[in-house]
């Protein structure tokens, strides 16, 4: 292949990647001419790679509005690649054990493009609080994303920092020493249905932190019912790590 053509189809990707993750945010379904705006794209460039799209799965359009929106073959593909993620097969162990011990909802979190998403679940007594099977948050905003982002390569934390407004930036800058070297780190969820939370990382052999175990705080929760918490957090990571260490 010609490298002009090799340039070319890195681009139709990337130009197709940003539409995807587009459709990621705001409405479910959403018009050409505004995905065209909002990527800088000409509306034929756009028409064409939606197309594409579609006949693959990934987009769907809506018949009635003809709207597009993301397709069922993405939630194939994150099927699979979850089923193959070494650390949620080393976790999933400790999780039922781990929750029935502390009596609250536990998650594993892994960092994508400077957003913490939350992977598996097991509920506990708290678990009306979270109705959301699948969560993704700005990885700063949450206890389980300061552990993965502080622990990052940094152009894994410039992205975390992308995602936030600059005030909120120059403070997460401050504290990156102070996350990167806690035990564990706690947050007060802002909205009602995102509770308080501990996490913990999951270390593998080379001592990189590929996952956050996270733990539900009760309201209000003092600082030594956070520690006890987070120490049973810690050895199930702990547990899991040695079973990556060995993998």
């Amino acid at each position: 292949m010609s490298e002009p053509a090799a340039r070319g189809t890195l681009g139709t990707v990337r130009n197709a990647v940003l539409l995807l993750n587009l459709l990621s945010e705001g409405p479910a379904y959403q018009q050409l001419t505004d995905l065209a705006e909002r990527s800088g794209l000409t509306v034929p460039t756009v028409h064409r790679l939606l197309r594409s799209l579609v006949l693959a799965d990934l987009v769907e359009q809506d018949p009635t509005s003809s709207r597009y929106g993301l397709g069922p073959e993405v939630a194939r593909l994150a099927q699979r690649y979850l089923g193959r993620l070494p650390s949620l097969g080393a976790l999933s162990p400790y999780l039922l054990p781990l929750r029935d011990t502390i009596g609250h909802t536990v998650h594993v979190a892994v960092l994508v493009r400077g957003h913490v998403v939350y992977v598996d679940r097991v509920d506990g007594s708290d678990g009306g609080l979270y109705r959301d099977t699948h969560r993704v948050h700005p990885a700063v905003e949450t206890a389980a994303g300061r552990v993965l982002a502080a622990r990052a390569d940094p152009e894994a934390w410039r992205q975390a920092l992308d995602t936030l407004p600059l005030d909120q930036r120059q403070r997460a800058e401050k504290r990156l020493q102070e996350w990167r070297e806690a035990p564990h780190l706690a947050t007060t969820g802002g909205e009602p249905d995102e509770p308080s939370e501990v996490a913990v990382p999951v270390l593998d052999g080379s001592g990189r932190a590929i996952a956050a175990l996270a733990a539900t705080l009760p309201p209000a929760a003092s600082d030594e019912l956070i520690a006890t918490i987070a120490g049973h957090l810690a050895r199930a990571a702990r547990a899991a790590g040695r079973t990556l260490s060995h993998g």
